[in-house]
């Protein structure tokens, strides 16, 4: 069925850089808002960033300036690029689809784990 599928994560020293890739099997990308959400160890799960289809994005605070989402509609694929790296940006990373017009179709990719340490 749908699947988002993210790939990129890794071990990274602060001040470091990585990005994120998710690609998704769903059969109309562009009726999607894409994002890329967090959740570190004993907090909640926050949201990143998140790009619609015509490209308007929106950043946390935390993530604006270092960070740049992005999505390629013709592979279906969203990027996180990730740069100036802190050790609270460690956490395991997930895409995110939903749909724009019908907020119960939602998907979720499996995470991939960031890590940022000396």
């Amino acid at each position: 069925q749908v699947r988002l599928v993210e790939s990129g994560g890794g071990l990274v020293q602060p001040g470091g850089s990585l990005r994120l890739s998710c690609t998704a099997s769903l059969k109309n990308f562009n009726f999607y808002v894409m994002a890329w959400h967090r959740q570190a160890p004993g907090k909640q799960r926050e949201l990143v960033a998140s790009v619609t289809s015509g490209g308007t994005t929106y950043y946390t605070d935390s993530a604006k300036g270092r960070s740049t989402i992005s999505r390629d509609n013709a592979k279906n694929t969203v990027y996180l690029q990730m740069n100036s790296l802190k050790p609270e940006d460690t956490a395991v990373y997930y895409c995110n689809a939903r749909h724009y017009q019908i907020a119960s179709v939602n998907y979720w990719g499996q995470g991939t784990q960031v890590t940022v340490s000396s």
